[in-house]
């Protein structure tokens, strides 16, 4: 994608924050620089962003948005264990990985919906719809799991379709 096209996308996006190579943001909206807390600020208020590299367009939101975790985890009460990353680190590579991604995402979002759901509503109630939310994930994951390992069999021969 060229700059330009680059551009045009994320104006549609919302803010466009540019890094320069001495690491400083600049916030195009407001025209001023700024921190990595902002950035965090811009993330618990929803407001919609994108992080460009000055000089290349290339996308950095990512990165920027790691580098928060990574210090938020480094403050002393981490969300995500030694074993938790472990067993990311493990999914990088492998067959699932697209599906394990996937399954983090569906579960954190249901875990904010339901974080929701107890301040609308009774615990008992929230935490069942949670449950049964977690069970239709659970049984997603099996069935992707076993339609991979379908595939899988096909492909070696093991296995007729």
């Amino acid at each position: 994608m060229s700059s330009d096209n680059a551009t045009t996308a994320d104006e549609a996006i919302g803010r466009i924050i540019k890094k320069y190579p001495n690491r400083r943001l600049y916030d195009t909206s407001s025209s001023s620089y700024i921190a990595l807390a902002d950035i965090k600020e811009l993330v618990m208020r929803h407001t919609p962003f994108v992080v460009r590299d000055a000089k290349t367009g290339e996308d950095l939101t990512r990165s920027l948005l790691l580098q928060i975790i990574l210090e938020e985890e480094a403050a002393g009460a981490p969300i995500l264990t030694e074993r938790v990353l472990a067993n990311i680190i493990r999914f990088y590579g492998h067959t699932l990985q697209g599906y394990m991604g996937t399954y983090l995402e569906k579960n954190v979002q249901s875990f904010i919906d339901m974080q929701m759901q107890l301040t609308e509503q009774s615990l008992p109630s929230a935490m069942s719809n949670w449950m049964a939310l977690q069970e239709q994930l659970q049984e997603q994951m099996k069935n992707n799991l076993q339609q991979q390992t379908d595939h899988m069999l096909r492909v070696m021969g093991l296995k007729k379709s």
